[in-house]
């Protein structure tokens, strides 16, 4: 594998693919497709135990980006601070806006989906399709915040649940 990537995109750099989460770029490698040669970018997510080629041109249209900024990720962290909004509306639908917030990629609508599905102890119980979902949020969150942060995972989701509850 090459080390030369995008500039935007270098080796050994965590990146954000918007229905997968953090991943790292291992390098870069040349792949001949029919009598093309595309260059594809290396991407590894450890927690899914994945690795994914994604052609360099096609990277940002398909939404791979650097890690938010501190800036972007204390956004996430004002939301998930917020006022959950109540919707009352059919559990099926309100799930199909809360699956593509997650798949975004983008923290600040995935802290809403945390924010609005986070039960407090005094709150009524959560059906198991709202845990999931809880729980997917969280984790997704909770990676690109670790990876910021320099912190692991499990501490990060730990951190962002602390912050719900203190607000």
């Amino acid at each position: 594998m090459a080390k030369k990537t995008d500039a935007a995109f270098q080796q050994d750099d965590f990146v954000v693919y918007p229905t997968h989460g953090v991943g790292r770029i291992l390098g870069t490698e040349t792949r001949e497709v029919g009598d093309t040669t595309l260059e594809m970018l290396v991407v590894r997510f450890e927690h899914d135990r994945m690795t994914l080629r994604v052609p360099m041109e096609k990277a940002r249209s398909l939404g791979l980006r650097t890690l938010s900024s501190k800036k972007q990720m204390e956004q996430a962290i004002t939301t998930l601070q917020g006022k959950a909004r109540v919707r009352r509306t059919m559990w099926s639908r309100r799930a199909a806006e809360y699956e593509t917030k997650i798949k975004s990629g983008d923290p600040v609508s995935i802290a809403e989906v945390v924010r609005d599905l986070h039960r407090r102890t005094n709150q009524a119980e959560q059906s198991y399709s709202e845990r999931q979902m809880y729980q997917a949020a969280l984790e997704r969150l909770a990676r690109e915040f670790a990876a910021i942060e320099k912190i692991d995972q499990e501490a990060a989701a730990m951190k962002l649940e602390d912050l719900m509850d203190a607000a």
